[in-house]
């Protein structure tokens, strides 16, 4: 018997109750409506069993996660569209704009010493292509998922649904398409310059001394200083992993990875991605226009003795002896007139 016979049939009975005076009892009456309220809402109970997280019997094939209703969803919603949302976001442009504010207040880096004219090498060509590599995948990487993560609350005001969702399906396809090879480029760039990157003594002395950003100190490293070394392993090696390994969880989503998987694996790979784009700005401003000769070394592969000299100065040296070169006299350490 359906519902609507069954809706039909009570409705007579009540009628008939009506009529012959039976409708006044209580017990008959709160019954009907109980049972008529119950059928309207759909069988509540139903639902608030399904959500109680048990699995249910299905008709399809499914991974483990046989669940009809999965509360875990709403959670990840909420971290998506704030905290990751809310907090990069500010995040982003708390940097850029504290980096403005010092690039007003300290201005570029410049070099104390003239220019001698001649070049040292610091890159080869190998190491600029990786770098270059990197670089590339990561800029196009993040300007797709910021369109991902913030088109609806930027773009589509300014340029509505309909041509928001053309970028939006082009913005999806370039994020997943670049994410391996950026996979590939982040673990050759690691396995390139993880020599270059390990604790020295002397890097204790560029902590000390904050690098000498503030007071203009010279401080002399190796190669890479205390503050490249950190970018190298917190942002390129341990970031760019994080995003790397959850977005290819993301990307290839039959290999039995269950929704909550999923889930978690964009929490990681959002939240992991905006603070990498954050500490990102401080390295591309130092190596843009933040320092006098920063980006020679990477668009030919060779800077000046002087830049070598007064930012790298104990690989400066090892360097010339190595090319049988004499080398200048060192840089006074915390002279008031370094740079």
């Amino acid at each position: 018997m359906n519902g609507s016979f069954t809706l039909w049939l009570r409705a007579l009975l009540l009628t008939l109750a009506l009529g012959l005076g039976l409708a006044g009892t209580p017990a008959l009456a709160q019954d009907s409506a109980q049972t008529t309220a119950s059928e309207r809402h759909n069988n509540v109970q139903a639902f608030t069993d399904a959500r109680r997280g048990e699995n249910q019997s299905i008709t399809f094939q499914a991974p483990a996660d046989r669940q009809l209703i999965q509360s875990e969803g709403e959670t990840w919603r909420q971290w998506r569209n704030g905290p990751i949302t809310v907090y990069g976001g500010w995040a982003i442009a708390i940097m850029f704009v504290a980096l403005v504010l010092f690039y007003a207040v300290r201005g570029k880096i410049r070099l104390e010493d003239k220019p001698t004219g001649r070049l040292i090498q610091r890159f080869t060509m190998v190491e600029r292509l990786a770098h270059w590599s990197v670089a590339a995948c990561f800029v196009v990487l993040g300007l797709t998922g910021l369109l991902l993560l913030f088109g609806k609350h930027l773009v589509i005001p300014l340029i509505g649904y309909q041509a928001f969702s053309w970028f939006a399906v082009i913005a999806k396809n370039l994020h997943n398409f670049i994410g391996p090879l950026f996979f590939v480029s982040i673990v050759l760039f690691a396995i390139m310059f993880v020599k270059d990157n390990v604790w020295q003594p002397i890097d204790a002395l560029w902590i000390k001394k904050a690098g000498g950003l503030l007071s203009g100190e010279h401080v002399p490293s190796w190669r890479f200083n205390f503050g490249e070394k950190t970018w190298f392993w917190l942002g390129v090696v341990f970031l760019g992993l994080l995003v790397s390994i959850t977005g290819l969880i993301l990307d290839f989503p039959g290999n039995g990875q269950i929704r909550q998987d999923m889930q978690l694996a964009h929490i990681l790979h959002a939240g992991g991605a905006m603070l990498f784009l954050t500490l990102s700005l401080g390295h591309i401003y130092i190596g843009s226009i933040g320092m006098e000769g920063a980006l020679d070394g990477m668009k030919t592969g060779y800077v000046d003795e002087t830049w070598a000299r007064e930012h790298h100065e104990y690989w400066y040296r090892e360097a010339k002896k190595q090319a049988g070169q004499p080398v200048d006299a060192p840089v006074p350490h915390g002279s008031a007139t370094a740079r």
